[in-house]
């Protein structure tokens, strides 16, 4: 698979510094689009102070909440209560009480199975888009908010699995994960995830530093296959960035 441009890397202080920064380049998309707003969300670590400080009172103000349509790009299949549920943490931390319920996306996973529960989202993602086919000038997402998992893997598209080179389904079933948790899971596509104005990468921490490693010296693990077709940023902190590479921003 041909790799899109190489993305833009942004180094903030710290995870606080990240997270501020994450919110400002959210505000800028949803500022520049004045008609219908759909944003991607990811689950797991990485957002969660970026969903806290949303969902706080400096934040959730400026949000247009009524214009604003809230995905997300994988999911644990387990229930819409369970901790494990990425959903369920975007929701406690910034949309429930200020999204409109019907502006709220969840992967149902209450379908019997992932497959299932790929296909719901699939017809449910095509119907907002009011097409079953991605046309390149008109991006699905203003954008995608990605993480990157030890092994290098993002969304649900782990390295070497089958589901990271499905290039026609727009959703699809992950049977078993590549690391913890063990559940299932469902998956957005490379494709539909770059179907987007902007995709954007939060990496924090020092435990992200020997797969962020990897990736600046172009491993093509799922987390480098994962380009937009218009704009893609990783937006890294201090603690994640590799020594060898501090001088060359």
């Amino acid at each position: 698979m041909a790799l899109a441009g190489q993305p833009k890397l942004i180094v903030a202080a710290d995870a606080e510094a990240l997270a501020h920064a994450a919110a400002e380049r959210v505000m800028a998309r949803i500022a520049a689009n004045p008609g219908r707003i759909a944003i991607c969300l990811t689950g797991g670590s990485s957002p969660k102070k970026l969903y806290q400080l949303l969902g706080s009172d400096a934040w959730r103000g400026k949000i247009p909440w009524e214009r604003v349509h809230w995905f997300i790009g994988d999911e644990r299949f387990v229930s819409e209560s369970d901790p494990l549920s990425n959903m369920a943490m975007a929701r406690a931390a910034f949309l429930d009480g200020n999204a409109p319920a019907g502006y709220i996306h969840p992967i149902p996973t209450t379908t019997g199975n992932p497959d299932a529960g790929a296909e719901a989202y699939a017809r449910e993602l095509q119907a907002y888009y009011g097409a079953d086919q991605l046309d390149p000038s008109r991006p699905l997402f203003d954008m995608v908010l990605m993480g990157v998992g030890p092994d290098g893997h993002t969304a649900s598209l782990f390295p070497g699995f089958p589901e990271i080179e499905e290039t026609e389904r727009w959703v699809v079933g992950v049977p078993r994960a590549n690391v913890a948790p063990f559940v299932p899971r469902v998956s957005l596509t490379l494709p539909v995830l770059a179907s987007c104005h902007e995709m954007l990468f939060e990496i924090a921490g020092h435990d992200k530093q020997a797969t962020l490693t990897r990736l600046l010296n172009g491993e093509t693990l799922p987390a480098l296959r994962a380009r937009s077709n218009g704009e893609t940023v990783w937006l890294v902190d201090e603690a994640a960035l590799p020594e060898e590479f501090r001088g060359r921003r």
